[in-house]
């Protein structure tokens, strides 16, 4: 189980507390109870919004209060705002705000009038974050900036389905297109791969009159190979921590949530997202994933998340630097320490990587940058500092986390063979 390895100690400013902010019912997030361990353990007071009081989250010893705010992400914006405003109120200073989904990145983003003075958080152009959680907003730019993406469509009604069906290559990929609209009228589950024209249309029937989906190229696992970018950037855009790895696997097998993966350096990779970055303007923290395609040669863009990615904590630099580090000590005027990325680190989800070690070892995928031997493990749930977030994971994992796997599990079956 690692922790930091920074040779220098690390002085964060003790008087500015961290704040988890999610919208949405998913107490098992391990990038919160990761964000709560990093900051925490450097004696920053640390703050969450939490579904209960019993979640891996709200019971970690490096948290100081838990506020107990049941969403759904469907409310009202004015709603939330008045609601992070009370919280603002009760921790009584001004906090860095830490959003762990979409849906609370664009919000702070769109409300940065109403939260300055009662929080601390990157300014970025207010529609950009929004624009960048889309999958048509992400795509149209990709196209603008030339970073290679997948080809997609996005259509508009069922008849725009089948006429695309008609003529569209198959497998493909069907995602839900919105940040927002996933948590009021998903499409999908999630990312699921379509087999069949007539497996596209039997599932576009259930869509409604205004499909909010994106179709897309499916890039076969046997050619490709799966990347990720974590980042920190500053107000001109300029990376103050930059990391990247590969993606060995994930649940669901190859179109969810990262359950192993390993720090590996890519100049290229970290070249292609710091230019992106800089083109779009954007600032503040970013979890990228990107798919290697051997075909032709090309790192492709899927996802865009404006925000800390769950498995931040993979990432951390000879300075004892992660990309939640970077922003509080940049919020707050203080320099952020420079130095190499600790290659050959590890990361696993103790929760979801072996039901993907089962899927992917059956599946034959391999990761041929992924270094033979690990330098350091970093576990998402269990820390010697702070076991009772891995006890509650576990008590709440059990019965319906394995209803949970089995269900997804069922729709990525369902999914590829949909028709076949």
């Amino acid at each position: 189980m690692a922790r930091s390895t920074a040779s220098v100690p690390l002085y964060l400013d003790r008087e500015v507390p961290g704040l988890i902010v999610k919208f949405g019912a998913y107490p098992l997030h391990h990038g919160g109870v990761g964000a709560i361990r990093s900051l925490g353990r450097l004696g920053v007071p640390m703050y969450a919004i939490t579904e209960d009081k019993y979640t891996p989250a709200a019971v970690s010893r490096h948290l100081r209060h838990a506020f107990v705010w049941p969403t759904t992400g469907t409310e009202r914006a004015e709603r939330l705002v008045e609601g992070l405003l009370r919280v603002g109120r009760r921790i009584g200073r001004p906090a860095v705000l830490i959003p762990t989904d979409e849906e609370a990145a664009v919000l702070i983003a769109e409300h940065q009038a109403e939260l300055t003075g009662r929080f601390l958080f990157p300014a970025v152009r207010a529609g950009l974050p929004r624009r960048l959680a889309s999958k048509q907003g992400l795509h149209e730019l990709c196209r603008e900036h030339g970073v290679p993406s997948p080809e997609a469509a996005f259509p508009e009604t069922y008849g725009e389905i089948e006429d695309f069906a008609a003529k569209a290559r198959f497998p493909l990929v069907a995602k839900n297109r919105e940040a927002f609209v996933r948590r009021a009228r998903p499409a999908v589950r999630g990312t699921t791969r379509i087999a069949t024209q007539e497996g596209l249309l039997r599932l576009a029937r259930d869509w409604g009159e205004r499909p909010g989906v994106i179709l897309q190229e499916y890039l076969p696992r046997e050619d490709a190979e799966d990347w990720i970018v974590h980042a920190y950037f500053d107000a001109d855009s300029v990376p103050l921590a930059m990391f990247t790895g590969v993606k060995v696997r994930s649940w669901p097998p190859h179109a969810g949530m990262t359950a192993n993966a390993y720090v590996v350096d890519n100049p290229e990779l970290a070249d292609l997202a710091a230019r992106f970055i800089k083109e779009i303007g954007f600032s503040g923290v970013i979890d990228l994933d990107l798919r290697f395609d051997r075909r032709d040669g090309r790192y492709k863009l899927l996802d865009f998340n404006p925000r800390m990615g769950a498995q931040f904590r993979l990432f951390e630099n000879e300075a004892g630097i992660d990309v939640v580090r970077a922003m509080h000590l940049h919020l707050t005027g203080r320099a952020v320490p420079e130095g190499e990325q600790l290659a050959g680190r590890r990361y696993i989800v103790e929760n979801i990587d072996l039901p993907a070690l089962l899927a992917y070892r059956r599946s034959g995928y391999t990761t041929p940058h992924a270094p033979d031997r690990a330098s350091g493990t970093e576990l998402a749930w269990l820390a010697a500092d702070d076991l009772r977030p891995f006890f509650t994971m576990l008590a709440r994992f059990v019965r319906p986390g394995a209803k949970h796997l089995y269900q997804m599990w069922r729709d990525g079956r369902r999914g590829r063979a949909c028709a076949g």
